[in-house]
């Protein structure tokens, strides 16, 4: 199934490379409103627990960036160097940021959410040549020398103990306030950034700068950003997006890697403090700032749009939220990956007044149409590496299939992972689709439906389940605060399970669990995928991604779920 949209039919024409540097947008911001705000980040609070806030202006953070460029060229950092970040959102972070692409330098950014053991499976696919972080990721790295063996550089943000290198604010203080970026190439590699690997090992995905540009140009057209406006990103990478499109960053007072712990009332107040218009965020964290809002009646009359990315949100959520924005305002749901985004999007309203009622019917999640510059097809289910593309590889209209994806901003590969490489990718004359692992479909109207994870299906004798599809049904239980669909046994003949989480005080005991159980086949009775589900298992907590806490880790809980069957 081939989607109805405007596309680049081809990536870049390998003989002809442009100048490109990410970096650029800086000091384009600087020069044309210097003293507009560029960053604003919670530095302390008072005696009755008010955010007081540092503000750099693009002026003031351009000249900052110039002197870490400038320090960071001093300390050896050189063009092509590939360099592990792990420094806290905020002013460093960002500076840093620009200040390694204006060199260009490759920075390499790992959740550090996901635990020291599988971090450090990242840092040996990479071959680092540097370093830079907070005093405690310093520790980790004297503790586990092996795995930075090849670090020959390292600087500390923050107090620098016995470890050697240099303290960023000695290099920033030493150091000239301009830089000229290196003519950097489009495809040049700018970053590596890290997936997750909620469904898999994490991987390591090369960015070009060019890539980098689209996206910043994908995003500021599809929903109308202007420079000018007031941004919350609560994923730290986002915060270089808004810098680039001329947005004030405001970052939120959290922990990152823990959204699902957010404070809303934090979230709350920097929107009301600095006026925001734009945020981005975990369905997490929206969950929690739509439940403080409804609870409080709370209204944040400056919001333009919200974008929830990361997992399929819930329109119950997205009804809440709305219940706290004007009627100008629209959440939206933008659909990607670390290797594509973004490829498709739809509005919070859409998804209330038109899909959502679907969704609860087994039709999956409805992502939107695909944008512009993304071209979408759907191909046949399989495990095996496809080489090269074929026409045949189709499905027929609303048939279910795994989805690839061709653009501008679609990366080409993972750094060191030849086989990853090929499993993910489908060369196409003189470009390739990549393999985003969801099966979905297309409907009538050319709108794109998310089903579930290919890695995650469950393959009975009556043929494949979808997590997405199968689990919206049964959520609808007024006890269940979330479900996952595991299978057990060989597959091909796998029996279908479904692992609820109950809602806070509502875990079965005794007599319960059967009724509970009979509740939930009811349910399942209502549909015609899920008629055959009918072994239910509950869990106190399912498992969730380190990046944005929602993702279910469905692979744990099929050996847990085995487990408990033996």
């Amino acid at each position: 199934m081939i989607a109805t949209t405007d596309t680049h039919a081809s990536q870049h024409d390998a003989n002809i490379q442009k100048t490109c540097n990410v970096a650029n947008h800086l000091p384009r911001m600087a020069n044309e409103v210097p003293d507009h705000p560029a960053v604003v980040v919670t530095q302390s609070r008072d005696a009755q627990g008010k955010a007081i806030y540092k503000t750099l202006s693009f002026a003031e953070l351009e000249a900052l960036s110039n002197r870490y460029a400038n320090g960071l060229r001093t300390a050896g950092f050189q063009r092509g160097a590939r360099v592990l970040m792990m420094v806290r959102p905020g002013v460093e972070f960002v500076g840093l940021a620009f200040a390694l692409f204006k060199l260009g330098v490759v920075p390499v950014m790992i959740d550090p959410g996901m635990g020291v053991k599988r971090l450090l499976d990242c840092v040996k696919q990479v071959d680092l040549q540097g370093f830079i972080g907070i005093p405690l990721a310093h520790v980790v790295r004297l503790l586990k020398r092996r795995a930075f063996s090849g670090v020959k550089h390292v600087v500390t943000v923050g107090r620098r103990w016995m470890w050697g290198g240099y303290g960023l604010s000695q290099l920033a203080d030493n150091a000239l306030p301009t830089f000229t970026p290196v003519p950097t190439r489009d495809t040049e590699v700018a970053a590596i950034l890290f997936t997750s690997g909620s469904t898999g090992p994490a991987k390591g995905v090369v960015y070009e700068h060019g890539m980098f540009d689209a996206q910043v140009r994908m995003i500021q057209q599809q929903y109308g950003i202007e420079p000018g406006e007031v941004d919350l990103p609560a994923f730290p990478l986002f915060a270089l997006f808004s810098t680039a499109m001329g947005m004030t960053c405001v970052i939120p007072d959290m922990d990152p890697s823990k959204p699902a712990k957010v404070n809303p009332a934090n979230i709350v107040e920097a929107i009301e403090d600095h006026h925001v218009t734009n945020a981005f965020g975990s369905p997490a964290i929206w969950r929690r700032v739509a439940d403080h809002c409804g609870q409080h009646k709370i209204t944040l009359p400056s919001i333009r749009r919200i974008l929830i990315a990361g997992a399929p949100v819930s329109s119950q959520v997205i009804r809440i939220m709305h219940g706290a924005l004007t009627d100008d305002a629209d959440i939206h749901t933008p659909y990607g990956a670390t290797e594509s985004l973004p490829v498709a999007s739809i509005s919070g309203l859409e998804i209330v007044d038109e899909t959502g009622p679907l969704t609860l019917r087994g039709a999956g999640t409805c992502v939107g149409k695909p944008l512009p510059d993304a071209e979408v097809r759907i191909i046949r289910v399989t495990e095996e590496a496809i080489e090269a593309w074929a026409d045949d590889l189709l499905v027929s209209q609303g048939t279910r299939g795994e989805l690839v994806v061709r653009g501008s901003m679609v990366t080409k590969s993972y750094f060191a992972q030849p086989m990853a490489t090929a499993s993910a990718k489908i060369t196409d004359g003189d470009s390739f689709w990549h393999r985003m692992g969801d099966v979905g479909y297309f409907d009538e109207s050319g709108r794109l439906w998310f089903c579930g994870r290919k890695s995650q299906r469950v393959e009975t004798t009556a043929g494949p389940l979808y997590a997405d599809q199968c689990e919206a049904v049964f959520n609808q239980h007024p006890e269940v605060a979330k479900s996952a669909l595991v299978g057990v046994g060989m597959r091909g003949q796998q029996e279908p399970v479904l692992v609820v989480e109950p809602l806070t005080g509502k875990f079965p005991t005794g007599s319960r669990v059967d009724s509970f159980c009979k509740e939930l086949q009811t349910l399942g009775r209502g549909s015609e995928l899920t008629r055959g589900i009918g072994r239910f298992m509950f869990h106190k907590s399912l498992p969730v991604d380190t990046r944005h806490n929602v993702k279910i880790g469905r692979e744990s809980l099929t050996a847990w779920a085995e487990a408990q069957s033996s």
